[in-house]
């Protein structure tokens, strides 16, 4: 299984580029994050068309969190237990949901297509609303690994936090001043891990960042961080055989600020192979 993630910050604008990239890139599961649309405006169509099954949950223009799969999706899910959700002002612990998480099952793995929240502020309730989050993803990973601890887990997607000094390369994000770099948001990626789940990228991608601010020339400088992440369960990561960061995807005529990270998985393999990468120690 190829398995991908991108935020496409607007399907709509960018279906032509998100189809064309998994069908050349020969990708079986592409996770999406801020789709910007309903549910009924995703263009499935262009999908369809070219041999996926789309799962898609958004709202309204923010937000919103789609799985493309070359298998069927089975026991999709449009929030894991616990979930908080945020509005502005809202007073008490039931406020809304967003649009912000969607789980399938294709081939035997679990899928998470995750958007966490900006934090928009050190001090702003977004940033609490973003911690609480975090807080209730760890204890459904944690309770989902306790259950059945060799299940093959992917965590995908858009998580908005720096986790290292080393991803980030963007001079405005300041520890200590700014969000996705501060400790306590480090502090609930770290959490996040602990729960039984492990970045599969860097160890076979060493550098290299996953998006660029728009503004101030900050692609072409390469000042960006490293915000995306495919997390796997050790059944997962026993799997990886291969990772990339598409960094050309920022390139061209309207790109996305985002680009897609990319793992290859194989499930067959003797997980005892010398030839298979050492994600977990």
């Amino acid at each position: 299984m190829r398995l991908a993630t991108w935020n496409v910050n607007s399907i709509r604008a960018r279906v032509e580029r998100t189809v064309e990239f998994a069908v050349r890139e020969h990708i079986d599961v592409l996770a999406m994050q801020e789709i910007k649309c309903k549910a009924e405006q995703f263009p499935f169509a262009a999908f369809e068309e070219a041999g996926f099954h789309v799962e898609a949950h958004g709202f309204s223009q923010w937000n919103g969190v789609a799985i493309a799969s070359r298998e069927p999706l089975a026991d999709v899910s449009y929030a894991f237990p616990g979930m908080p959700g945020f509005a502005k002002d809202h007073v008490g612990d039931d406020a809304p949901q967003e649009a912000r998480a969607i789980g399938a099952t294709i081939g035997g793995v679990r899928i998470w297509s995750l958007y966490v929240p900006n934090g928009r502020a050190l001090e702003d309730p977004h940033y609490f609303y973003k911690l609480d989050w975090l807080s209730a993803l760890q204890q459904h990973v944690g309770d989902e690994l306790q259950r059945t601890p060799d299940l093959p887990l992917a965590l995908v997607g858009d998580f908005n936090i720096a986790p290292t000094d080393a991803d980030n390369g963007d001079p405005a994000v300041v520890p200590g001043f700014s969000t996705h770099v501060s400790e306590p948001e480090r502090a609930a990626f770290a959490a996040l891990e602990s729960a039984g789940v492990t970045d599969v990228v860097r160890p076979l991608v060493p550098t290299g960042y996953t998006y660029w601010d728009y503004k101030r020339l900050r692609f072409p400088k390469n000042e960006g961080m490293r915000i995306d992440f495919i997390l796997g369960s050790h059944a997962l990561a026993n799997a990886v055989t291969g990772a990339a960061i598409h960094r050309d995807e920022r390139k061209g005529e309207a790109p996305s600020d985002h680009v897609p990270v990319v793992v290859d998985l194989d499930f067959t393999s003797d997980e005892d192979d010398d030839d298979r990468p050492m994600i977990f120690g």
